[in-house]
């Protein structure tokens, strides 16, 4: 999540290109596919403001600030998250027609404590079956520089502990709840105060989407090094056949799934499993979904110009199997958050999903001969990032090979 210079409930996270920079140092090159390509992508349109904060906003904490989420409830009613850690959601009957709903779904405590899990909270996945109870990933960041005798420093990046965590809502998603005691899907084998001097933890969840029984999403981390147990850094793919347990996510070793990440505050485990990542993505996934006639999954993320990526901005990639992806393809060109700011021109593109608006699932996780292509602007005012940010989309025509 992003910082920014305009007024906010509170500052925004910082720039996960930053992180990775400055944490873990360059991803290797993933495995990918030979060529020929699985699928084309191509816009075929312009850009539509779904979302702008500086009109919709309910407060100065509505900015749109993770990628989007969306799935239909049981009036029919579609839900989208993909704004700050106060969290909110735009609802509407269809993806033409939503408007943001004031009330906060799930707020967050900015707690000192590191045990509760309840200092900085994005919804950043839902998972639903009937479209009352939904099932929530959240991106929680335990920020220590901002609380008092947390962390040996006071720089924000040397401080910074991240958790995948859950939330659940029994409403259609108009309220959520954290379990007591949190609920942790994947966390560091260490404690916050271990480590301290870079970004530490799992972060950035994609949707959840499902095949079968099964549900999938990918989680990025900085991976650690400890005896027996050297984490690489990456993207991880969990699995689980009860998305509702957050207990029950379990991440690709290679050989299946099997590593767990439970929580470091209350269960002391063995040396702890360590998850093969993932590629080809440098980062965190933005959004994976099925392509209904070929059954092919199709990931979007972005990525910064160097190595394979020619040029900064969002790409995709396909798999017929989740593991082995093909070469990735530029999508659209722009600086984006892992970019340099003060090397941009006026404005930063993040957070890219795909959404059909005619998908079958309850989850928007399926896609047929088109999309839209979903993201984020960022506003710049010299090198700064603002808080004067839209929602935006353009359609996108999608072919994929047998």
């Amino acid at each position: 999540m992003s910082r920014s210079s305009r007024p906010l409930a509170r500052p925004l996270g910082r720039s996960l290109a930053v992180t990775l920079a400055l944490s873990c140092g360059p991803v290797p090159p993933a495995r990918a596919a030979a060529e020929p390509p699985l699928s084309v992508l191509t816009l075929t349109g312009p850009e539509r403001t779904l979302f702008s904060a500086t009109r919709d906003a309910c407060d100065g904490a509505d900015v749109p600030d993770a990628p989007a989420r969306a799935f239909r409830d049981a009036s029919g009613q579609i839900a989208v998250f993909g704004l700050h850690y106060r969290n909110r959601a735009l609802r509407g009957p269809d993806l033409d027609r939503l408007k943001i709903d004031c009330r906060v779904v799930l707020d967050s405590g900015e707690k000192p404590d590191p045990a509760l899990y309840d200092d900085r909270s994005w919804i950043t996945a839902t998972w639903t079956e009937d479209g009352s109870n939904v099932a929530a990933l959240l991106h929680h960041e335990y920020q220590a520089n901002e609380h008092e005798g947390r962390c040996r420093s006071k720089v924000y990046m040397e401080c910074w502990y991240n958790t995948v965590t859950a939330a659940f809502s029994r409403d259609g998603g108009l309220s959520f709840t954290r379990a007591a005691p949190p609920a942790v899907v994947a966390g560091a084998p260490f404690r916050q105060e271990e480590g301290q001097g870079r970004h530490r933890g799992f972060f950035n969840p994609s949707n959840i989407f499902g095949e079968g029984r099964a549900r999938y999403f990918f989680a990025s981390t900085t991976g650690w090094d400890r005896p027996g147990s050297d984490q690489a850094a990456g993207v991880c793919l969990f699995r689980t056949e009860r998305p509702e347990d957050p207990t029950s996510w379990r991440a690709w070793t290679g050989t299946g799934f099997t590593a767990a990440f439970p929580d470091p505050y209350r269960k002391t485990f063995k040396i702890a499993d360590t998850c093969r990542p993932v590629g080809p993505f440098p980062a965190p996934v933005g959004a994976v979904v099925r392509h209904r006639g070929t059954g092919a999954w199709i990931a979007v993320f972005m990525a910064a110009k160097g190595g394979v990526f020619a040029e900064s901005g969002f790409y995709w990639s396909t798999s017929r199997d989740l593991l082995t992806w093909d070469v990735p393809r530029l999508l659209l060109a722009g600086a984006t958050l892992y970019d340099d700011p003060c090397q941009a021109k006026g404005r930063l593109i993040a957070y890219p999903s795909l959404l059909d608006p005619g998908a079958k699932g309850r989850n928007f996780d399926d896609v047929g001969e088109g999309a839209l292509l979903t993201f984020a602007t960022l506003r710049l005012e010299g090198c700064t990032i603002t808080a004067d940010r839209d929602l935006v989309r353009r359609p996108v025509s999608i072919k994929v090979w047998p």
